[in-house]
């Protein structure tokens, strides 16, 4: 199944007195580009979190919130660094000792020490972050199931587009031959208006070659096995890199499109090149937001 690139998801818990809440939101992106936004004191979970997306995503600029409140002061006791403290006592009763003059180091200088009262930390909270590791893995789930609700309705996009295109070369292909004959009787018109012996077989020798030069079989064969791949592709749901796949599959189309154009030979020709342009524009259009 196809996945878009356009996704987003968000999973919430409460764990201890935290309130835990993961955001994933992802748009197009030629590669995988993931940006994070969480606390600072979580900085070093950054690298586990980004191979846990990455083994779930392959393209896509995605953005991963991690947002922790507080929603509970149990447990939120300062705490003492009693390694500082003792430090600070030892060297302020040396100092002391050396300098008696100087006053000693009182119970408020030792707390205004940088480290010597502490906060329960997030990063040293071993369980907060196997949690977010987990409630990500969820999102994820959640994030890939909104990525390919969203590859539905593409698939279904190319899917109708690939059948126009399909009707646009079969109605074309079908009169072709008629076109041709009714060009040949053009030209044998114009030319007996202006030249009064006409060789009929110099006639037919010229337009051999201008049938050779105007011949259009091979387009529409590659037209349609273009248009097979295409639809191999976005109904064979273990395909990898399939935006990439069809990018250069559309660019081949509109190149082979385009050949048709330049050997038009009616009005029904050009016609059917402009909609086939058309519609392989609408399709390039939706494949930039394939995974």
């Amino acid at each position: 199944m196809l996945h878009s690139m356009t996704g987003f998801a968000t999973l919430q818990i409460e764990h201890s007195q935290y309130a835990i809440r993961v955001e994933l939101k992802s748009v197009n992106h030629r590669y995988l580009d993931i940006q994070f936004r969480l606390p600072e004191e979580l900085r070093s979970l950054e690298f586990a979190l980004r191979n846990i997306i990455t083994q779930n995503v392959s393209r896509g600029k995605i953005e991963c919130k991690i947002i922790i409140d507080k929603v509970s002061m149990q447990d939120n006791a300062l705490q003492v660094n009693w390694d500082i403290i003792d430090n600070l006592a030892k060297l302020g009763e040396q100092i002391s000792n050396k300098y008696p003059t100087l006053n000693k180091l009182g119970v408020a200088d030792i707390i205004r020490f940088p480290l010597a009262i502490e906060q329960g930390s997030l990063s040293q909270n071993e369980d907060i972050s196997k949690i977010i590791e987990q409630l990500l893995q969820q999102a994820l789930t959640q994030f890939r199931q909104d990525r390919a609700r969203e590859g539905e309705k593409l698939q279904q996009h190319l899917s109708e587009r690939l059948d126009k295109m399909l009707i646009e070369i079969n109605q074309l292909q079908q009169i072709f031959p008629e076109l041709l004959e009714q060009y040949r009787q053009k030209i044998s018109q114009r030319l007996a208006e202006v030249v009064s012996d006409v060789n009929e077989d110099r006639i037919a020798q010229e337009f051999t070659l201008f049938v050779q030069k105007a011949d259009v079989d091979e387009e529409f064969s590659r037209l349609k096995t273009h248009i097979e791949e295409v639809r191999r592709i976005i109904n064979n749901p273990n395909e990898q890199s399939c935006g990439k796949r069809l990018d250069f599959l559309m660019q081949e189309l509109n190149r082979e499109a385009n050949t048709l154009g330049s050997k038009a030979i009616s009005i029904e020709s050009t016609r059917t090149s402009v909609e086939l342009k058309v519609l392989i524009e609408q399709m390039r259009e939706q494949v930039q937001n394939i995974e």
